[in-house]
């Protein structure tokens, strides 16, 4: 009787780790927050705005993970960026789109979250049309407005 009992457990140890090794269905994976690399403006952007107020503005490109564009340029004489610019081949043209979409702004455009949204969609729109970075979003992590 005990020979039995102890098949019976042994059998149903076997037939739990099976289960759970085979037939279980696997745990999804947790899909990321954020999708791609952040690709940070090394230099911080200062400019006027309209009413005589003027804005200091970090900035940070989200990348699709297709985009290559911030790949380190490597080999024998390769380019070396200016001080404050980082090794994105076309930052100099993001820059400028940016300085571009935020001179001259009401105070209010970056002041307030959802015009500061439809900014950022403009920027990327811009950038999407102008250039060959493939970026999801620009962020601006530090902005202040006097």
């Amino acid at each position: 009787m005990k020979k039995i009992l102890i098949l019976v457990v042994v059998a149903l140890v076997v037939a739990g780790g099976a289960y759970k090794t085979v037939l279980a269905k696997p745990k999804k994976a947790k899909k990321p927050n954020v999708e791609g690399s952040l690709y940070v403006l090394q230099k911080e952007f200062l400019v006027n705005l309209a009413d005589a107020k003027y804005a200091k503005v970090s900035a940070a490109l989200l990348l699709n993970p297709k985009d290559h564009s911030a790949a380190a340029a490597g080999g024998h004489g390769a380019a070396v960026p200016p001080d404050g610019y980082g090794a994105m081949s076309q930052e100099a043209i993001v820059r400028a789109i940016v300085t571009d979409e935020l001179t001259g702004r009401d105070a209010g455009d970056l002041e307030d979250a959802r015009k500061r949204d439809r900014l950022r969609k403009e920027i990327v729109k811009r950038i999407h049309e102008e250039t060959d970075v493939h970026a999801d979003d620009i962020l601006f992590p530090d902005l202040t407005v006097q």
